[in-house]
């Protein structure tokens, strides 16, 4: 089955524009009032994105460089962005205070137990100096109030208006850690007000707070199927197994799953119903043929949504909102530097002192995994010869008005199992991919034949996915022997029939492709213009029907889809995929609702997202209220192309997969920052397609402290080895030089983003692991030091305090 679609790319926008941006900092005088650049004669406006480009940043840093060799006092607006140190912070010895400070935290947090000889103290100063005021108490790195003009006050109410957009659609979504009746397992019931945000409580949330739990759970405790292991569990092929006549094998999670299936609930006992609005959004309705019938739920309008997007999309392409970013993003990379410059030996011993625990034994998630790609190419070959040699008079296709046999199909290419090799398969995308998106499309077919994808590597074919079903447990076979590593693995569902998602939950549940250490996302990809040239639909409403119509079925009657409905519980969410560096031309001043959307282009990424974003708002609502459990939004942005893909995920997803663009785009890559959006990044996927591993800024984003993991991508296409989580770890490893302590960050930070239920994450990372900073880590379970995660805690707090976003006191 196809994950990605074959398109011939088009040039990214970013490319041409990346390097024509006016630099970031100009003396107020040269300001026209309308933002522009005053010249004689003319007016140039500031550029309507939010690129921030080579340009850009040498100049920024050619400027500052000149500020730094010619230093003085100065209180320009240029200094505004440059961490300020509240008066109330000073003591009489600025030195002694700081160390002194650095000295509690890390007794506090690390209790000296060994004898410790007492350094030689070194000769003191006396310095007189009068007792400084004491003002009011601010919040650290507060800006000085004779800095606080007009403009600097614009930017950072501008900043909390986007932060408090994301709030309204994230919240709108059931999409906050506490909405999912997955997460209630019988001991985290949610929490008492509006706390939580999607990986966990709030980071400026008091935890102190005795009301922080809610005293009952309006949620059953969620049951996992099949159980998860128990403590101490090692694999074994023969765990509880009978065999059965058809040569299958038969466990206590499969009975407990027929039972399941057997007795599903029933219709909802209000008697609600849905249908499509004029708008192309599913509304669920208590009565659908009343005249005056009003939704249920409220959504957000297109037009709502596409007025909050143009002004997030404004307030990043603002120039000096650019260049306060870009420095408080500066700032955040080389508080981190000095942090391990400091605590590297902290951090170290720290490590040492846990029992058991190291990178390889702590927990792992591949949270951007496509399916149909998550093996090896050996071990697609050698599944690949195994059936030639096994079942060469299996039929497995019908082509030319006739049955063929695996056999058949060989003979036709002139090829034997012999003959057969990596090199023959040609699946690896590494030498003549890069910006070439339909090339690397072609890497899907094993020996360049699209035939033999159709066979092995689909999962509605003419046998049904057979093939493809028996590779699958063996890959899972291999996960939960390794049992650290775990997989979000992403099936297609394309919109071009209504029958598509029952055909794949058959699949899944006939083919028993349950596994304690895999999820499944399902993954749309963007390809009406394909569906329409072949006349597969008339307008994007078909799409729409087909894709959410059964799942309002299900959620209404489970059983009136009873495999589909078991399916969906293990089914994390929603994924966006197609070429990302297609041109998008707007060819209407508002767009058309879906029923109206005839013509022959596909709709740009950020009504895609609407229409996925919209219908999962009511689906999630009605299934929240029936204790089904509910999805998020993950989908692919920021490989390559506009701006607003990244801003219609930053208002609308759970977290993204790739994000690299966010390095030329400072100010949403500082949104990002602040509120935590998880991002899966792919170094060796990007290599290989649009990035050369050096410029890759996942380093950088990893100083500066966004909330990203590492994922695989597409094993078949980018990795050798058995393993290619691990193979991912260790080349960035190697080659950006992360210590051990950044590794099991990055693991846990994969494991926080995923979408397994809240009984695993707790056994793999800790009982409170969704409190913030150091209080929420279990060193025993993630190997990650305390006092790195209590830096990460309070810098964040520093930047929300900054800007003013602090909704309640920290303790």
């Amino acid at each position: 089955m196809s994950d990605r679609n074959s398109r011939t790319p088009s040039p990214s926008k970013s490319g041409s524009n990346s390097g024509s941006r006016s630099p970031g900092p100009r003396p107020s005088s040269r300001l026209s009032p309308s933002g522009g650049i005053r010249s004689p004669g003319l007016t140039i406006p500031e550029p309507r994105d939010g690129f921030y480009g080579y340009s850009d940043e040498k100049t920024l840093r050619h400027i500052e460089e000149k500020v730094w060799v010619n230093r003085r006092t100065s209180s320009s607006h240029a200094d505004a962005a440059r961490p300020q140190i509240s008066p109330a912070i000073l003591s009489s010895d600025p030195f002694e205070t700081c160390h002194a400070r650095d000295l509690n935290n890390i007794s506090a947090m690390h209790p000296v137990t060994a004898n410790v000889q007492e350094a030689p103290s070194l000769p003191s100063v006396s310095i007189s100096k009068s007792p400084p005021a004491q003002p009011e108490q601010k919040a650290p790195l507060a800006i000085p109030a004779e800095l606080v003009n007009a403009d600097f006050s614009h930017i950072l109410e501008s900043f909390r208006k986007c932060l408090a957009l994301r709030d309204k659609y994230i919240s709108v979504s059931c999409q906050r850690l506490g909405d999912n009746p997955r997460d209630h397992d019988g001991i985290f019931k949610g929490f008492n007000g509006d706390i939580a945000d999607v990986s966990g409580v709030r980071p400026d949330v008091d935890v102190t707070r005795q009301d922080l739990h809610r005293e009952a759970d309006q949620f059953a405790p969620w049951l996992i199927r099949p159980r998860p292991p128990p403590p101490h569990w090692h694999w074994s092929p023969t765990r509880e197994m009978v065999s059965r006549p058809d040569g299958t094998v038969r466990t206590e999670s499969d009975d407990e799953i027929e039972t399941d299936m057997q007795n599903p609930p029933g219709l909802d006992g209000d008697n609600w119903d849905f249908e499509i609005d004029d708008r192309g959004v599913f509304q669920v309705h208590t009565d659908v043929h009343a005249e005056n019938k009003k939704p249920v739920f409220e959504i957000p309008t297109i037009r709502e949504y596409f007025m909050d997007l143009d002004y997030v999309l404004s307030v990043i392409a603002d120039g000096p909102s650019k260049s306060f970013a870009f420095r408080r993003l500066q700032y955040l990379s080389g508080k981190f530097t000095m942090h391990t410059m400091v605590n590297e030996f902290q951090e170290l011993a720290s490590m040492k002192q846990v029992p058991h625990r190291d990178f390889y034994n702590v927990r792992k998630v591949d949270t951007h995994v496509h399916h149909s790609s998550s093996m090896n190419q050996k071990h697609l070959l050698r599944f690949i010869k195994s059936k030639m040699k096994r079942s060469p008079n299996d039929v497995v296709i019908f082509r030319d008005d006739r049955e063929l046999t695996l056999a058949q199909v060989f003979e036709s290419l002139h090829l034997t199992a012999y003959d057969l090799s990596i090199d023959t398969l040609d699946m690896h995308a590494h030498q003549d991919s890069f910006h070439r998106f339909d090339k690397f499309n072609l890497k899907y077919n094993p020996v360049g034949e699209s035939r033999l994808r159709e066979i092995f590597l689909k999962t509605d074919n003419f046998i049904k996915g057979r093939y493809l079903a028996e590779l699958t447990k063996e890959v899972m076979t291999d996960l939960e022997q390794s049992k650290y590593q775990n997989c979000e693995w992403r099936l297609s569902i394309y919109g071009r029939k209504e029958d598509e998602w029952d055909k794949l939950a058959r699949w899944v549940v006939n083919n028993k492709l349950y596994s304690h250490n895999v999820r499944w996302l399902i993954q749309i990809p963007r390809l009406y213009d394909v569906y329409k040239q072949n006349n597969l639909v008339k307008t994007f409403e078909d799409i729409v029907r087909n894709i959410f119509k059964p799942l309002f079925e299900v959620t209404r009657d489970p059983s009136s889809h009873p495999e589909l409905h078991e399916f969906l519980k293990r089914v994390i969410g929603f994924d966006t995929v197609d070429d990302e560096s297609k041109t998008e031309r707007r060819y209407h001043k508002k767009f058309p609702y879906p029923r109206l959307w005839d013509y022959e282009q596909s709709p740009p990424y950020s009504y895609w997202i609407y229409y996925v974003f919209a219908n999962m708002v009511s689906l999630n609502k009605w299934r929240q209220k029936r204790g089904f459990n509910t999805f998020v939004l993950r989908p692919h942005s920021g490989e390559a192309g506009d701006t607003d893909h990244l801003t219609s995920a930053f208002l609308t997803s759970h977290s993204i997969s790739h994000g690299i663009l966010l390095r030329k785009v400072p100010a949403l890559q500082y949104f990002f920052y602040l509120k935590q959006i998880g991002i899966a990044m792919s170094p060796l996927s990007n290599n290989a397609l649009f990035l050369a591993y050096e410029r890759n800024p996942l380093p950088e984003f990893f100083k500066t402290g966004l909330n990203i993991s590492l994922s695989t991508d597409d094993p078949l296409q980018f990795h050798f080895t058995k393993e290619p989580l691990l193979e991912e770890y260790s080349v960035a490893a190697h080659i950006l030089k992360l210590p051990q302590s950044s590794l099991c960050e990055l693991a846990r930070n994969s494991v926080i983003q995923s979408g397994f239920e809240m009984q695993v994450k707790r056994h793999w990372i800790g009982q409170h692991w969704y409190l913030p900073g150091a209080l929420g880590n279990d060193i025993n379970k993630t190997n990650v030091p305390n006092v790195r995660l209590k830096y990460r805690h309070d810098t964040l707090i520093e930047e929300l305090a900054l800007i003013g976003a602090i909704q309640q006191k920290v303790v």
